[in-house]
């Protein structure tokens, strides 16, 4: 994968670069910029070179219509506060606007074009539809930087089909991001720890299969933990429940013992009659139960502390450490203390700790982490999640030249 060094001098040439600058906003307020700072250091390297930068950026499903409620305003706000320069925003992606804005650059300036998701062609299934985005895109630049780690799974305009178009390279956090993954599926340092949670077991079975074949314990928590409960013969309550896959998952548990593998579940879990997740409030008291002993008119909705202490221990012992996805609703600071003790756990690991992206990177900022005190936090949830299932991941192929 070529790095920004083998595109050659820089100087007074456009580089158009894919940022991930999909950020939670309250109003116009950025809650969460994490993303826009994991971007500043390829942004200061093509600035220091003397490029003249054209960023093309996505926030929300706007669904190919302009929505000003999905514009990339307050991002071009504050990517120029943290690059201390100003940030000019096109008022449209590549339009007029868009065109005489990336023309106007001079060496080291920054441009940011309005959102991307804006252009039906940018997610379009349709190939030709596609292309005819890409070379409008490639109108704006010279060469090509892909940086939006959380999009790099997605065969879209402005992350596959213009690398085909232009010189290419991987940024500076694409390129540690693919090095992180890579070591970690190819040549972890043992012992091998696998974290997951998150609501749907559906969306992790993959993941599942994949690193029991690899990692020396997974550990499940959060709301696909009861699907495994229920495999042991369990009653879940009101849980979280995917019946469907039950058997897949009493299929995981047999599959983790032949090999000799752990397969970590809750010894015992903080259960309500119910949640309101938008005022934040529990439905009556919360307690804590054995993971076999959940009532039926009763739901888990965190891990409890035995549980805490259990995979607090495991992860802790490990090598090599991989996130991704809550131990329960940690948005409500009732239900939040197994999110955090993970967190805390991984921060004390000796060796490797990846944060996997979406929420739990929300999570471990909000509980007032530094993602220095990690090895890793990634920047993309569902990339980092096809990573960890072994797919091959387009934006990162085309850079390859795989494609």
């Amino acid at each position: 994968m070529k790095s920004i060094k083998d595109l050659g001098d820089l100087k007074g040439k456009r580089v158009v670069i894919r940022c991930d600058f999909n950020v939670p906003l309250d109003g116009d307020t950025i809650t969460d910029d994490g993303r826009i700072k994991a971007a500043l250091p390829t942004l200061d390297e093509l600035r220091e070179a003397g490029a003249r930068v054209v960023v093309l950026a996505h926030l929300g499903r706007p669904k190919g219509e302009v929505n000003p409620k999905y514009s990339l305003a307050p991002v071009a706000k504050r990517l120029g506060e943290l690059l201390g320069t100003e940030v000019k925003l096109a008022g449209d992606v590549v339009g007029p606007s868009a065109q005489e804005t990336a023309a106007a650059l001079a060496d080291g300036e920054v441009a940011l074009m309005e959102n991307v998701r804006y252009e039906k062609g940018e997610e379009s299934k349709d190939e030709a539809e596609r292309i005819e985005l890409a070379k409008k895109y490639a109108e704006l630049g010279d060469v090509y930087v892909s940086e939006g780690f959380g999009v790099v799974h997605r065969k879209q305009a402005s992350v596959y089909d213009i690398a085909k178009l232009l010189p290419s390279a991987a940024g500076l956090l694409v390129k540690k991001e693919g090095d992180v993954f890579s070591k970690v599926l190819s040549d972890p340092e043992r012992p091998f720890v696998v974290v997951l949670g998150g609501a749907k077991v559906a969306d992790k079975l993959a993941v599942i299969d994949n690193l029991l074949k690899l990692a020396d314990t997974v550990i499940i928590g959060g709301g696909m933990a009861y699907t495994f409960l229920k495999a042991q013969g369990h009653e879940v309550g009101s849980s979280l429940l995917d019946e469907a896959n039950v058997e897949t998952c009493k299929g995981y548990l047999e599959q983790a013992k032949a090999a000799g593998k752990q397969l970590l579940l809750p010894v015992d879990v903080r259960i309500a009659k119910g949640m309101d997740f938008d005022a934040k409030t529990v439905d009556g008291a919360v307690t804590v139960v054995k993971s076999d002993a959940i009532p039926a008119d009763q739901g888990g909705l965190d891990i409890g502390p035995e549980t805490e202490k259990l995979f607090a221990d495991t992860i802790k012992a490990a090598k090599t450490v991989v996130w991704n996805g809550p131990m329960g609703v940690f948005e409500i600071e009732e239900l939040s203390n197994g999110t955090k003790a993970v967190a805390k756990a991984l921060t004390e690991v000796d060796g490797l700790s990846v944060v996997g992206g979406g929420d739990s990177a929300a999570a471990v900022r909000e509980f007032g982490h530094a993602d220095s005190d990690f090895g890793h936090v990634s920047t993309g949830g569902g990339a980092s999640l096809e990573y960890l299932e072994g797919k091959e991941l387009p934006g990162l192929t085309v850079l390859e030249g795989k494609n």
